[in-house]
């Protein structure tokens, strides 16, 4: 009696799944789904390459210096990037004096405690320290950002699909927004503190152009600063920060690959060897 009972549950529970399935199928193949703002007009990162990109490729320490300056002039008024330290730019071409000349110099001082009386202050950097955020906490970051939290872009272009690409459409994308969009969506107008950008996942972003003019920054190899490449050189900067050992992992890579087709052979020799005369 309790095998039938239990037969007829499931047989109840498997009608009421395929019951479910049918209606679910039917539904998605008869109703038609409105058309949101965000579906119509966002776009898709511009196709733009990187000395990185590829299962060949590495970083040019060049561009990477030309991206820190960027986002010292820059991007760090408002972004933190606490995963990376001032010791770590030792992988961007820069020896012992000059990290620490940039960590001494860097806008923001370091949190500390003054010993003498227990209180908050700051210190200039050294090159062990993070890099300090602009903003002692988030409740100072959200004033002075019109209540919004600038992220961290430590992990940006990992966190981000096509990071590299997407930052810097991201950076170059601001734009009035178009007359067709607020004729097909009249309410979806961008609101009062927001900017319109098309490369952002809702259209509408808080923060402001950071890029606006070429020649913002001065480079000290004498590269021209357009708006173009000042946001190539960041985008390639935060590819860094997010994966600075990249290089190393390719190169792995290729020394398994390698050694896989040199085990293969080997094994297939081993193989012919001792069946030869087996098979005879």
């Amino acid at each position: 009696m309790v095998r039938i009972i239990a037969f007829l549950v499931g047989l109840f529970f498997c009608f009421m799944l395929m019951v479910a399935f049918f209606n679910g199928a039917y539904v998605a193949a008869t109703e038609t789904v409105k058309p949101t703002v965000e579906h119509e007009f966002h776009k898709h990162p511009k196709d733009v390459s990187f000395a990185s990109d590829g299962m060949l490729g590495k970083f040019d320490r060049a561009q990477l210096q030309r991206g820190l300056k960027v986002y010292a002039e820059v991007c760090a008024a408002c972004h933190s990037m606490n995963q990376v330290s001032f010791r770590d730019f030792s992988a961007l071409g820069y020896d012992e004096g000059q990290i620490k000349t940039i960590a001494k110099t860097w806008k923001t001082e370091t949190p500390s405690i003054n010993p003498d009386t227990g209180e908050a202050a700051t210190r200039p950097s050294i090159p062990s320290d993070k890099i300090p955020s602009p903003f002692p906490n988030e409740v100072a970051a959200r004033a002075a950002n019109n209540n919004a939290l600038p992220p961290d872009l430590s992990l940006m272009t990992k966190a981000r699909h096509n990071g590299s690409a997407y930052v810097y459409s991201l950076l170059l994308g601001y734009e009035a927004q178009p007359a067709k969009l607020l004729k097909e969506f009249p309410d979806a107008k961008t609101p009062q503190g927001l900017h319109y950008n098309p490369y952002f996942a809702n259209l509408n972003i808080a923060m402001t152009a950071p890029i606006t003019s070429d020649d913002q920054v001065t480079y000290d190899d004498g590269t021209k600063a357009t708006k173009e490449q000042m946001a190539k050189d960041v985008s390639a900067f935060l590819t860094w920060t997010a994966e600075p050992k990249m290089e190393n992992r390719k190169m792995a890579g290729w020394a398994a690959i390698l050694f896989l087709l040199i085990f293969t052979g080997l094994a297939f020799a081993s193989y012919r060897s001792i069946w030869a005369d087996k098979k005879h």
